[in-house]
């Protein structure tokens, strides 16, 4: 692989046709001198390199012994430990195919991914054991077994003792670079998750051109991502981008609350750090001095970052937030502000490699400054959906790729968020983005989260109302709602303030930190039913 001379220029990368992505991420560092070098911390473990390469060959070997093959889908529904990583590249090195799965379902979820992507294993912490077993196993058409990592109960099988009884060398499978490797399942706001087939290549795409030529990653440094593994998001952050260059990687499997996280960094010492706008707010909440000066970069993404935020974080610690989009379907980041080049609010400028366009409802280019539909073209970009024709062609275009987000560039290059596109609201004639009132509303010293959704006044035109979560030690109160409609009125458009405020405990959102506006809007849909 060629080196990333500078930012902002593409490197060369070259993919050989048989390409088993197991042996760059895995293999070629005990060739290169580094299977002494810890690869993981872990509690109170220090995993080299070649501990890591014996236990992915053990694991390959166990799953061939228990009759994967090639193609063969692998579940994994794991906390974010050792195991995941053995498993994720001992069934890629195989030739199988992993789908890390998010561990906050529930049962029929489970069941709905482990019937639609055909799995032959499961493989799961024993915390999260009982999600699986809740299922009727007469109603898991394909499952053949069921791997525990902890204390596995009768009809289950021991992954320790699976590995301890396999060999710790393994011949990795000849497979093409354009051949499937894992599996991410993508959950929309309605309808049953998608399954986004990546290919042998995806990861590689990323981490050259995001990884090293965004973030300039090395083999000296540590990575911990509050976002966890099963994510699009945390597999790049915490596990393929530091195993790519040899740096060392963080996992954690408890609770991401701010107590957590502070101990996770003093103790281990990260240098890059990735987490979410909500994570980022809830850091700024707690009160206390903590010690993040090992980071050198941090990194946001999963929904846009509120300047406010991004400007209270660097007061508060010096560190600057990079935030940026990306998405399951194209695997990582796409859009990134820069180390050296920070635009407070904007996603940043496209990363090298990628291309993106912002198009109206035909297709059409759409002037600077003005909203319209993101559209991205990269080779990290998934096969397609698993088993979902019609929409694999309704979301990719050829190259293209509808990303479902509104967007809008200013005259320097930098792309805006303007909010999803089921999230715009029309006030008057025109649209209004509930990010930007969101933002606004977030510069108050009041307040901590805010979430804008449309609601149809008493005439049944749509106007702007806030669901606000004050920060500690404020109290809601009617003057404090006139106190905020006021505040974003003599800062934006004033057709764009809310006309109601909402005071919550806390917002509606997904396990990637995502606001749920959907939710926020089920609720006012079924309130303005009561009244009526």
């Amino acid at each position: 692989m060629s080196e990333v001379l500078r930012q902002d220029v593409a490197p060369n990368v070259h993919i050989p046709e048989v390409f088993n992505v197991a042996t760059i991420m895995v293999d070629r560092h005990l060739a290169e001198g580094r299977g002494g070098k810890v690869a993981i911390y872990y509690e109170d473990q220090e995993i080299t390199y070649a501990d890591v390469l014996a236990f992915v060959n053990r694991t390959g070997n166990a799953l061939r012994d228990l009759g994967v093959q090639i193609e063969d889908r692998v579940l994994l529904l794991l906390l974010d430990c050792p195991e995941f990583v053995y498993s994720f590249f001992g069934a890629i090195k195989i030739g199988a195919v992993p789908i890390p799965t998010n561990t906050l379902l529930k049962p029929a979820d489970y069941e709905y991914m482990l019937n639609d992507s055909r799995a032959v294993v499961a493989i799961v912490s024993e915390a999260l054991l009982p999600q699986i077993q809740a299922i009727p196993r007469e109603r898991l058409r394909y499952l053949r077994h069921l791997l525990v990592v902890g204390n596995a109960p009768s009809g289950t099988l021991s992954f320790t003792d699976l590995l301890e009884r396999a060999s710790p060398e393994l011949e990795p499978e000849p497979t093409h670079k354009d051949d499937a490797a894992f599996w991410l399942y993508s959950s929309g706001t309605t309808g049953f998750p998608k399954g986004c087939v990546h290919l042998h290549h995806d990861m590689v795409y990323c981490a050259e051109y995001y990884a090293k030529g965004i973030l300039g990653i090395h083999e000296y440094d540590r990575t911990y991502s509050v976002a966890k593994l099963f994510f699009a998001y945390g597999l790049g952050n915490a596990l393929y981008f530091p195993f790519y260059v040899g740096a060392s990687t963080i996992l954690f499997p408890g609770p991401p609350t701010p107590a957590n996280v502070y101990w996770v960094i003093e103790r281990y010492r990260p240098t890059l750090f990735f987490s979410v706008p909500t994570n980022y707010a809830m850091l700024l909440a707690q009160e206390g001095n903590y010690d993040l000066s090992s980071i050198r970069l941090a990194v946001s993404a999963g929904e846009a970052l509120p300047p406010a935020i991004y400007q209270r974080f660097l007061e508060r610690f010096g560190i600057r937030i990079l935030d940026g989009i990306g998405s399951t379907e194209v695997l990582h980041i796409f859009i990134s502000n820069r180390p050296d080049d920070v635009r407070p609010g904007s996603s940043g400028k496209v990363v090298p490699g990628y291309e993106v366009k912002i198009v109206d409802e035909e297709g059409r280019p759409v002037p600077v400054g003005e909203i319209g539909d993101l559209w991205v073209k990269g080779d990290s970009t998934c096969a397609f959906y698993w088993n979902k024709h019609e929409k694999t062609k309704e979301t990719i275009q050829g190259h293209w790729i509808r990303t479902g987000d509104k967007y809008w560039q200013d005259s320097d290059g930098y792309y805006w968020y303007a909010g999803r596109s089921d999230d715009m609201l029309k006030v008057g004639g025109m649209w209004v983005s509930p990010v930007e009132v969101e933002n606004c509303l977030m510069e108050h010293e009041k307040v901590l989260e805010a979430a804008v959704i449309g609601r149809p006044d008493q005439d049944g035109l749509i106007k702007p109302h806030a669901y606000i979560v004050l920060r500690p030690g404020y109290e809601p109160s009617e003057a404090l709602a006139e106190e905020l409609k006021e505040f974003v009125r003599g800062r934006i458009a004033a057709y764009k303030r809310p006309r109601w405020i909402e005071f919550v405990d806390q917002l509606p959102k997904t396990a990637t930190g995502k606001t749920q506006r959907f939710k926020l809007r089920e609720l006012a849909s079924k309130r303005s039913g009561e009244r009526t």
